[in-house]
């Protein structure tokens, strides 16, 4: 499985002065859940990266390290309609196929088929890759912000 390398959910929830377990109880995991988000060894879902981000006014592409500073955006709410929307408008601003997408970011074309469709909600490390691999923000995809680049 890849998982994201990068991410600052360490230094947001030391920033919050919370600790692992803390943050477990907000989100119903366990510390040890906590703990291999921060150390990258499984991804936050989500749908608990987005109601993190919205609880403590952090961006998406700050939390998983695509940006170095935080933009607070607002709270926000997102589907995978909303989401499938924006990664076929994405797809067909690279003027790509499915299965290149999915060649480039190491995904299935099934299963980035069933994203782009709505039929799944996206796992955040493969939203993650899709981004890194395009430069596009992450808080774009989920309908946060109307720039689409990522804002180094």
């Amino acid at each position: 499985m890849i998982t994201m390398f990068d991410n600052n959910i360490r230094y947001c929830r030391e920033e919050l002065e919370m600790t692992q377990a803390e943050l477990g109880y907000i989100f119903g995991v366990s510390d040890s859940a906590v703990r291999s988000w921060e150390t990258a060894h499984d991804s936050i879902p989500l749908p608990k990266l987005i109601k993190f981000c919205n609880m403590y006014d952090y961006s998406l592409d700050f939390v998983c390290g695509l940006i170095r500073n935080n933009i607070k955006y607002g709270k926000f709410t997102t589907d995978k309609i909303k989401i499938s929307k924006k990664l076929k408008e994405l797809r067909n601003k690279l003027g790509i196929s499915q299965q290149k997408l999915s060649d480039d970011c190491k995904i299935s074309q099934t299963t980035y088929s069933g994203y782009e469709t709505g039929n799944y909600l996206i796992n955040t490390t493969n939203l993650y890759y899709i981004c890194k691999t395009y430069n596009v923000s992450m808080d774009w995809v989920v309908g946060r912000t109307n720039n689409s680049k990522i804002n180094r």
